[in-house]
């Protein structure tokens, strides 16, 4: 592992400092980050709601707006189909919500992966369409690249409105109203409000403008409903699916975690008691991350993910405490399959594999619903491009996960003649293709890796934010880190340096797997730290090392004390 640290001028720092009246260490910190120019860092520090973008500004909103007021207005039949991931299930969560407020009774769907695969397929749409024919049909989180399903809708007279982030292959949608900010020559600038939003903070953009259009009409719900409060479906959707937290999301982020921590939704807060997240503790993107948003996936992964979608339409308190109890028993079993596939896998690359640039792995007894995670681990284990694939019938179907500078959209172009379909983002991406053509993809996946990064992938790389003392890790610190949240895609919780540190107590494991260090601060107090399976490499007592760490609160018994986390450690030059 490299570490990288690049200094800012001190003079910058100093003078950023005094401007803005923070410490040094975050005037670096904003520096770092890219907002030190004035009138950058106030907005990030504080985002406001009232700084969003007047959501008609968004291609296709107003359209897509007028049509559902019309909808609204005349009581008509509306369908809903979201994705089966938490970005699609917290999208359809959203328009139902909404939807009901104003009067209206709209059915919705979700894709059962097994049966329907992925998106807006025949099937998935066949099986919305025996609850009842509709006038009006929503495709959440899909439908981008779906020409010859919007068109069999729109042969039955049906009117269709498609709200996605994915990238199109070829052409964008040409049928329908299609609301996708890379859709448009505005919204895929680059300095585009919107142009990295998932498909929850479009829809949450497609709300805005739909209750400005009742209001004006002075629709009497119009005035009732605060949308706001319903920011914490948008802040799960966002985080979970690994949108950049920078722009309108980090205000959309900002202020939906907030909105979670005190949410009077039954179901989420059901979701959070298995999560093991207590009343009141603030609520962080690692949270959404690894608590929540997994078992709002697992039910889609395993099952059907519409449960996931009841549960957070429900007000019944005793039916959301069994759902989620429910979806607590799918995540374990997700995470016991995850763990024996990924150890198969890291078996796999060792034994084959190992000198390949681009990973692809497969097995027919893999399932292809918890391969995107295992692809990750390989991928970090590795440090290199990886996907894995499951059985699906004929095909072989999974996730692919990235390194820092591969493009995975750029990679899998030369590949795509072998696939069935595929699509995602440069760091995380789906595919299928029969099982016959995966020997072959693996090859030309290598070899179109190999090519886009000049044949020598670089070595991982970890990127120190500010060399601290061990002093200067505080409350006071905490308290400024605190205003740099949330922490995510494109806003990375930072890491800290602590240089020439000398433990004075053998580090101690703790299942198996973990240990548990202190360092002291030269002024009599000692702080805890914990290093996330990393027993197999423990620094030595009485050594001076640097240490990698971040910095968090630990919630224990009603207490929270100060906790560095190890990210990675070495001897001290």
């Amino acid at each position: 592992m490299r570490w990288i640290h690049s200094p800012h001028p001190f003079p910058d720092i100093e003078a950023l400092s005094k401007r803005e009246g923070v410490s040094l260490v975050l005037a670096e910190l904003l520096l770092r980050a890219g907002v030190g120019d004035p009138g950058v860092a106030g907005p990030f520090l504080h985002p406001e709601l009232a700084s969003l973008a007047d959501p008609y500004l968004l291609g296709n909103v107003e359209p897509a707006a007028a049509r559902i007021r019309d909808a609204i207005m005349g009581g008509e039949a509306v369908t809903v189909l979201g994705d089966y991931d938490v970005d699609g299930v917290t999208s359809t969560a959203l328009v139902v919500t909404m939807l009901r407020r104003f009067g209206l009774s709209p059915r919705f769907v979700v894709p059962r992966r097994a049966e329907d695969g992925y998106g807006l397929s025949r099937s998935a749409i066949d099986r919305a369409l025996e609850q009842g024919k509709p006038s009006l049909f929503l495709a959440l989180d899909c439908g981008t690249n779906s020409h010859e399903e919007v068109a069999y809708l729109r042969a039955q007279g049906i009117d269709v409105i498609v709200i996605d982030h994915h990238r199109s292959k070829d052409r964008f949608l040409d049928q329908g109203i299609l609301i996708n900010p890379h859709a448009h020559a505005d919204g895929s600038a680059a300095d585009a409000p919107w142009r990295n939003f998932c498909t929850a903070g479009l829809v949450f953009k497609l709300m805005h403008g739909l209750l400005k259009r009742l209001r004006a009409d002075n629709h009497p719900a119009a005035f009732a409903v605060r949308l706001r409060d319903h920011l914490d479906l948008v802040a799960l959707g966002t985080v979970a699916d690994l949108v950049p937290l920078t722009g309108e999301n980090r205000i959309l982020a900002h202020h939906g975690l907030r909105i979670i921590q005190q949410t009077r939704r039954p179901g989420l807060r059901a979701l959070m008691e298995v999560s093991g997240l207590k009343p009141g503790q603030p609520v962080m993107p690692s949270d959404v991350s690894y608590r929540i948003g997994p078992r709002i996936n697992a039910s889609g992964r395993l099952a059907d993910a519409a449960l996931s979608v009841d549960l957070l339409l429900s007000d019944d308190a005793a039916f959301c405490l069994d759902t989620a109890r429910q979806l607590d028993l799918f995540n374990r079993e997700r995470q016991d399959i995850e763990r024996q596939i990924t150890d198969q896998a890291e078996e796999m690359v060792a034994a084959h594999y190992a000198a390949d640039h681009g990973i692809v792995l497969f097995d027919e007894g893999w399932h292809p619903g918890v391969v995107g995670i295992v692809a990750g681990r390989v991928t970090r284990k590795f440090n290199r491009p990886t996907i894995v694939l499951g059985n699906e019938g004929t095909l072989a179907k999974g996730s692919g996960r990235s390194v820092d500078g591969i493009n995975l959209v750029e990679v899998l172009a030369p590949c795509s003649a072998l696939l069935e379909s595929w699509g995602g983002h440069p760091m995380a991406v789906g595919i299928s293709l029969p099982k016959a053509r995966v020997a072959e993809f693996r090859k030309r996946f290598s070899e179109a890796v190999r090519a886009h990064c000049g044949g020598e992938i670089a070595e991982a790389r970890l990127t120190i934010a500010a060399w601290i003392l061990p002093a200067q890790a505080c409350d006071e610190l905490m308290a400024e880190l605190d205003t740099l949240h949330p922490f995510g895609q494109g806003n990375p919780e930072p890491l800290f340096g602590l240089g020439g540190v000398v433990l004075r107590q053998a580090p101690e494991v703790f299942k198996e797997h973990h240990f548990r260090f202190w360092v002291d601060d030269g002024a009599g107090r000692r702080i805890s730290g914990v290093a996330w399976k990393a027993a197999g490499r423990i620094p030595p007592k009485g050594v001076p090392v640097d240490l990698a760490v971040s910095i968090h609160w630990n919630h224990f018994n009603g207490r929270k004390v100060l906790q560095l986390e190890l990210a990675d450690w070495r001897l001290s030059a």
